[in-house]
C-alpha cells in the first residue's frame, strides 16, 4: 500500500475546513494559518511546507504572491503546488500567473475550480471541479489525493481558460441576485445564463483561453452554482445592488471589476451584460430601469 500524501494546507477559512474535511482521513495532514487560534503550538511555514507532497493554497489570491516565495526555496522538486482561489491580486494577476511567474518550470502547480461550495462539502454532498495543469502526472497525484472522498475531479490543460471561466463567473453572478431581487422571472435567469456565458467564452478567447472552456465545471458548472444558491454571497451581493444598498459591497467579483478596469485587462464595452454589471456597481440605482435599456440597446 502507497504511504500516505504529506499536504500542507494554507489558510482554514471555510475553504481550509472543507479540504481537511475531504482528504484527513487519507492524508498527513498539517494546516498553517498567518493567525493562528492555538498559540501554543505554532507552526513553522518553511518547516511543514519541506515535507510536503501538496500544498494547498486555500487563501485569498493577494497573499499568493508572498506565501509562494515564501516556500518555494523550501519545497521538494516533486512537491505539487494547487490553488482554489478565485480572484484577482492588486496587479491584475490570477493565481495561475502568480504561480507561473513564481514557480516557473520549476515546481509543479495547478488549479482546482468548480462547484465547491463549502458547507455542501462538510454536509457531505457531493462536489466537482476541474484540475488545471500542465501534465497527467500532477492530475493524477491530485486524484489519488482525493480518492475515497465526495469530490470528483476532471482533467483540464487549459489553465488560462478555466482561471478566467471562474474568476469572471463571480461577476456574472451579481446580475442573476439583482433579477430575482427585482422578480424579473425565469425566463430572465435562462437569457442570463445564455449571455453570461456567451461573453465568458469571447473573453476567456480574448485572454489567451480555449474556446468552449467555460462551458464546464469551473465556468457554466460553478456559475449556476454561485448565481442561484440563495446561500452565495455573491448572489445576495446582487439582491443588495437590486435595492441601491451599497454599504459592505465587496466580494471577489467587486474587487475583479476594480482590476479589470484599474488595469485595463480587456474593453468591457466589447461585452454589453459585463459592462451592464459594472455600471451598476458603480451607480446602483435605477436597477430595473438600467437593465431594461439593456435589453433594448442589444436587441433594437
Amino acid at each position: 500500500m502507497a504511504e500516505p500524501f504529506r499536504v500542507l494546507v494554507l489558510g482554514h477559512g471555510e475553504m481550509g475546513h472543507a479540504m481537511e474535511y475531504l482528504i484527513k482521513d487519507q492524508s498527513q495532514l498539517d494546516i498553517w494559518e498567518r493567525h493562528p487560534e492555538d498559540k501554543a503550538h505554532p507552526v513553522v511555514l518553511e518547516d511543514v511546507a519541506s515535507q510536503a507532497d501538496v500544498v494547498l493554497f486555500c487563501l485569498p489570491v493577494n497573499p499568493h504572491r508572498e506565501i509562494a516565495k515564501q516556500i518555494a526555496p523550501h519545497l521538494k522538486k516533486t512537491c505539487l503546488c494547487v490553488s482554489i482561489a478565485k480572484g484577482l491580486d492588486e496587479t491584475g494577476l490570477s493565481a495561475a500567473q502568480i504561480f507561473a511567474e513564481v514557480f516557473g518550470s520549476n515546481q509543479p502547480y495547478a488549479l482546482l475550480y468548480g462547484p465547491m461550495i463549502s458547507e455542501e462539502i462538510r454536509a457531505g454532498h457531493d462536489a466537482f471541479a476541474q484540475l488545471g495543469c500542465t501534465d497527467r502526472d500532477s492530475y493524477n497525484k491530485i486524484r489519488g489525493l482525493f480518492h475515497g472522498s465526495n469530490l470528483y475531479i476532471e482533467y483540464s490543460s487549459d489553465i488560462t481558460g478555466i482561471s478566467w471561466s471562474v474568476i469572471l463567473k463571480n461577476v456574472y453572478a451579481l446580475v442573476f441576485g439583482m433579477a430575482d431581487e427585482l422578480q424579473l422571472g425565469d425566463n430572465m435567469r435562462g437569457y442570463l445564463c445564455v449571455a453570461a456565458l456567451r461573453e465568458l467564452d469571447q473573453i476567456v478567447r480574448k485572454m489567451g483561453g480555449q474556446a468552449g472552456s467555460p462551458y464546464h465545471l469551473a465556468g457554466l458548472g460553478d456559475l449556476i452554482t454561485t448565481a442561484t444558491s440563495e446561500d452565495s454571497h455573491h448572489h445576495e451581493l446582487g439582491r443588495m445592488l437590486a435595492k441601491e444598498e451599497v454599504k459592505g459591497i465587496k466580494g471577489e467579483g467587486i474587487h475583479t471589476l476594480e482590476m479589470v478596469r484599474q488595469h485595463n485587462l480587456f474593453n468591457t464595452t466589447d461585452y454589453p451584460l459585463f459592462q451592464l454589471i459594472d455600471d451598476i456597481v458603480n451607480k446602483p440605482h435605477n436597477v430595473r430601469k438600467k437593465i431594461n435599456e439593456y435589453l433594448k440597446r442589444v436587441y433594437f
